[in-house]
């Protein structure tokens, strides 16, 4: 068994990205596509705890190395963020009700590793190049918020500015978002302009896991 991969270069193949689509998040860029492939088997231990949230550590075990099945070009925001921002080969819709409960599975498994790294870290991070020096707190309201009024609103779920901030509106926003993206699969919302739901989920996991794993290298309570 193997892990299928997929490496997204720039379009100046300035950076480059090395994704597991099966795996919804586990994604990292660098220079190269050897760097990225390296980076992303270094963090395959840091994915291990989602799979395991989600009921499948066995499964991500036994799931092998690395195996690289579409090279392809993304966007310029490729090259400057060195993130994938589009859809692969692999990441077709409608998906099967089988696909997307698992990867939806996987999603919720990333939420719930983001809100219990906020919950422990220090509220005060580490300074540094990444992120730009931000606090705990900022980086939690970052990614509600991209999430909530971004990425939701393009499987036609709206939420006010600010909305889904509150502690008692986070539980109702998501299981919203859940439920409008199976109705999405469906075939009831309006597709979108650019990118699907596989590559949706998989760029709001990637989100939510990068800023917690962001979370989890500069907090401070331990010094």
């Amino acid at each position: 068994m193997t892990i299928r991969t997929v490496v997204e270069h720039g379009p100046k193949d300035k950076k480059v990205v090395a994704f597991a689509p099966d795996w919804p998040g586990w994604s990292r860029g660098a220079n190269s596509a050897d760097e990225a492939l390296a980076m992303l088997e270094e963090y395959r231990v840091r994915y291990r705890p989602v799979a395991s949230r989600a009921r499948r550590g066995a499964e991500f075990d036994a799931a092998g190395k690395l195996r690289v099945v579409e090279e392809k070009v993304g966007t310029g925001s490729t090259d400057f963020w060195g993130i994938s921002f589009s859809a692969c080969a692999l990441e077709v819709e409608p998906m099967s009700k089988v696909d997307l409960q698992r990867k939806l599975s996987l999603l919720k498994s990333s939420w719930a590793l983001f809100d219990s790294v906020a919950a422990r870290v220090s509220a005060e991070l580490q300074k540094g190049p990444r992120g730009g020096g931000r606090e705990r707190d900022h980086i939690i309201r970052h990614v509600i918020r991209v999430e909530s009024e971004d990425f939701a609103k393009r499987v036609g779920l709206r939420i006010p500015e600010n909305g889904a901030l509150a502690t008692a509106a986070l539980a109702p926003y998501r299981t919203d978002f859940l439920a409008a993206m199976i109705e999405y699969n469906k075939g009831a919302t309006k597709p979108m302009r650019s990118g699907n739901l596989p590559f949706l989920i998989r760029h709001s996991a990637y989100h939510t896991l990068d800023h917690a794993w962001e979370m989890q290298d500069k907090d401070l309570s331990s010094r």
